[in-house]
């Protein structure tokens, strides 16, 4: 985990929610019931314009790739909380490039075996009324020459599973709570020093939002990402 998950909201309604100041130009979201990695999706960060902090969304595809990265080399879609202020995939992006990923639930599967086959049916964790929720997140920035464009990418942090989402799977999103927001996506360096208890705080909160979270087994539909429709909302129906 994390491998799939909806952000089953307009950008419009992400902006709203979630109190934006705005979007980078060319910002557009439809609710979506399955981003799949190496797609695009919204994330939220801090950036200071002058003297004035702002918040705004933007659309960088789900994968790390680090600047230093080769073309072929991995894309983390995940970074583990244990790891990630010392592992060097990971470092750098956590002490300067921290992000926010709204989602509005993801998706888990577990084995079982059905007339002699195996299959894996899915489970959709989501919040109280499928709010939106926001995932501790880090961005990477790489251009093939010197020539070509910026390209920015993300991943996902995650933890233990907890509460009910473990009882679907061992890993889940380090979700943050809003008192949080500010001080993760804070647009400064965090040093050595300030690392250990800047972690301690997702170990914390996250645990607090992972105690109101809800599951419910959804169609085997979305267990194949080629031939689903993104936004068809039957994905995230119950069948239980």
């Amino acid at each position: 985990m994390c491998g799939r998950y909806s952000v089953a909201v307009s950008g419009v309604a992400l902006v709203d929610v979630l109190e934006l100041d705005g979007t980078e130009p060319g910002f557009e979201w439809s609710p979506t019931y399955s981003v799949a990695p190496r797609t695009q999706a919204p994330v939220i960060r801090d950036r200071f314009i002058g003297e004035q902090r702002v918040r705004e969304a933007f659309l960088p595809t789900w994968g790390l790739r680090p600047s230093w990265a080769k073309e072929k080399g991995p894309r983390p879609i995940n970074a583990r909380l244990e790891s990630v202020a010392t592992n060097g995939m990971f470092r750098s992006a956590f002490a300067s490039a921290r992000v926010g990923v709204p989602m509005t639930g993801y998706y888990e599967w577990q084995e079982a075996v059905e007339e002699g086959k195996k299959v894996k049916n899915p489970s959709y964790v989501h919040g109280l009324d499928d709010e939106v929720l926001l995932a501790a997140g880090l961005l990477g920035f790489h251009r093939d020459s010197a020539e070509d464009e910026w390209r920015t990418t993300f991943t996902i942090i995650t933890r233990t599973g907890e509460d009910a989402a473990g009882k679907v799977h061992d890993r889940m999103p380090v979700f943050l709570t809003e008192s949080t927001w500010d001080t993760w996506l804070a647009p400064v360096k965090v040093g050595k020093e300030q690392a250990g208890a800047l972690l301690d705080l997702l170990d914390a909160e996250s645990r607090t939002v992972a105690s109101t979270l809800w599951t419910r087994p959804v169609s085997r539909a979305v267990n194949n990402v080629r031939t689903l429709d993104p936004g068809d909302q039957g994905l995230i129906a119950s069948i239980g």
